[in-house]
């Protein structure tokens, strides 16, 4: 109780955010580099396993985030017989949440199928579609679910997840709700997770609604803007793929600086009008790196992020195998 008198009294989003979420960055590209493909870990601050949120990159993000400190609780003698790496990834990943089955969010997961323990893999109809019929196949992969063609290993647990119903996230202590993106028109999606304490969004791939001529976002919109103004919301990881410079023609479905500044000032209108989104935590994720000498993609989409950031929103870039606490 006196925690949160506290929190009330020095006012401001961040200062109400008293519990909160674990966020560790297992992959944080949007393609060409196989080592680093979209992957993140959350856990409620009051439990042991993580969510994985897409799974472009797992085993190597996992090394990277070992090197970094950010598993302490994966001591070599806790882990034993597994290296810490094995037991981060056998034992602390409860389940799996894939927001669409395209390749740079899905390579890891199949990749490591063989070595993984038996989880589930939330994901709407569309990409549990995808991973039964083109990944787990027995001709791209041998089938390590327990649905599709052929002789089924039963690794994972494919649970289909539908718009906008709860769902229990295995033995995480989170809840989630999925809303619908789009991608290109290709189907994508958003997961608001929650524990007793707050809501954390991730968003798949996505493009504007202008663009996609699409609600979705607006829909995300809306479910996020009342746990913002009752202070809930400890933050979000959305995607911005390409700098401003790269034509609307070009973008594939995906977000610039400006079109996700113009989607958050959406967003704001549902939250509470000016100034809801002061301090709000923003994670950056699915920057694609270019190949071309001297073009640092990554701090141009910041630099252009902070230059339009009249909403007072705290964009945050994380590094491969970084830790954030929300």
């Amino acid at each position: 109780m006196m925690k949160k008198l506290l929190a009330l009294c020095l006012g401001g989003y961040s200062a109400l955010a008293v519990a909160g979420f674990d966020v560790v960055a297992l992959g944080v590209d949007g393609g060409v580099s196989d080592g680093n493909l979209t992957s993140y870990l959350i856990r409620s601050d009051s439990q042991t396993q993580y969510l994985a949120l897409d799974a472009g990159t797992l085993l190597p993000g996992i090394a990277k985030g070992l090197e970094k400190g950010s598993f302490p609780q994966a001591t070599p003698e806790l882990a034993a017989p597994y290296t810490p790496q094995g037991y981060i990834f056998r034992q602390l990943i409860g389940g799996y949440f894939i927001s669409h089955g395209h390749l740079d969010h899905v390579a890891g997961l199949i990749l490591g199928s063989p070595e993984d323990s038996k989880k589930t893999i939330y994901a709407q109809a569309d990409t549990v579609l995808t991973l039964r019929n083109h990944y787990f196949n027995w001709k791209a992969w041998p089938n390590f679910t327990d649905a599709g063609n052929g002789s089924r290993l039963g690794t994972y647990r494919l649970q289909t997840v539908r718009p906008q119903q709860r769902v229990t996230l295995g033995l995480t202590g989170l809840s989630g709700v999925m809303y619908p993106l789009s991608h290109d028109r290709y189907p994508s999606s958003m997961l608001l997770v929650a524990d007793r304490e707050g809501s954390f969004a991730y968003f798949g791939d996505t493009g504007p609604d202008a663009l996609e001529q699409s609600r979705n976002l607006d829909s995300a919109w809306r479910a996020l803007g009342p746990l913002i103004e009752q202070k809930k919301m400890k933050g979000m990881i959305i995607e911005t793929s390409y700098p401003n410079e790269v034509d609307d023609k070009h973008l594939y479905g995906h977000l610039t600086p400006a079109w996700l500044l113009k989607e958050l000032k959406n967003l704001q209108q549902y939250s509470g009008g000016e100034g809801s989104l002061k301090d709000l935590p923003v994670i950056i994720s699915h920057i694609k790196p270019s190949l071309k000498q001297g073009e640092d993609v990554r701090a141009t989409i910041k630099q252009q992020l902070d230059q339009g950031n009249d909403l007072g929103v705290k964009f945050i870039l994380m590094e491969q195998g970084d830790r954030q606490q929300f």
